[in-house]
């Protein structure tokens, strides 16, 4: 596999305005997510944004962005909108898109995230973590993913879901949105108009399961903080903190 990784973003959050921008520690919050895809290296980063003020502070920290169109209603639009830019001749075969709001993402994560293409029958790849909090169970906001065990860390989706399922004993999974696709599977999500399921439920990625493309899902160990709010900033600061030197 030859992947490239895609890191969306734009400006277009209410509750959080400049929302890649915002500082962490003296970097704006999407240098800390394309340093952190870097550190994964698996495949070369480019950043896809409409707005220059985002593509000129990830230049300025030595990376790349491309700049895409302002019409996208998706970051999978605009990932491939992007692709075709960054790599016109068709080297990588496999799409990562890491989400811009994901500072604290873990590299581990991002490699894990392209393992189950391994898989030829694997159209797209993502990831999943066990529920620990009960509070999460029934909340809609977590998205869980009901899969089929296929090894020791890995599921075959079956369904994603805001609702608690499935029903009965057993470990509930929190869907993680950080997808790896296979080139020509991105082309053709892409192409896909939104389908009954994902209006329903909100979530985009059931669009590919009714047209019957193949999602595997590796289970990681912690669920990526999401900054959405300024509370989710605060601690996600809180988290990337520099750690004090120890005294003697």
């Amino acid at each position: 596999m030859r992947p490239i990784v895609l890191v969306p973003a734009r400006m277009a959050s209410t509750r959080l305005p400049d929302k890649p921008l915002a500082d962490i520690h003296g970097e704006p919050m999407i240098v800390h997510v394309w340093r952190r895809a870097i550190e994964a290296d698996v495949g070369p980063v480019v950043v896809a944004t409409d707005d220059t003020r985002i593509a000129q502070a990830v230049e300025a920290a030595g990376g790349r962005a491309i700049m895409t169109g302002t019409h996208h209603q998706s970051g999978s639009d605009r990932i491939f909108e992007a692709l075709g830019r960054a790599d016109p001749d068709g080297v990588h075969d496999v799409v990562v898109n890491v989400q811009g709001d994901l500072p604290t993402i873990e590299r581990a994560s991002v490699r894990a995230a392209v393992a189950p293409l391994a898989e030829p029958a694997t159209d797209i790849a993502t990831l999943a973590c066990v529920i620990s909090r009960e509070a999460e169970r029934t909340e809609p906001s977590v998205v869980k993913l009901v899969g089929s065990q296929i090894g020791p860390s890995r599921l075959r989706a079956l369904y994603f879901t805001r609702a608690t399922a499935p029903w009965g004993e057993g470990p509930l999974y929190h869907h993680i949105g950080l997808y790896a696709y296979r080139r020509a599977a991105l082309a053709r999500f892409v192409s896909l108009a939104p389908s009954p399921l994902e209006t329903r439920e909100k979530l985009e990625q059931l669009r590919a399961m009714e047209a019957g493309m193949r999602i595997d899902a590796e289970i990681v160990e912690a669920v990526p903080l999401g900054v959405d709010t300024p509370h989710d900033l605060e601690r996600a600061r809180a988290l990337l903190a520099p750690k004090s030197p120890r005294t003697s």
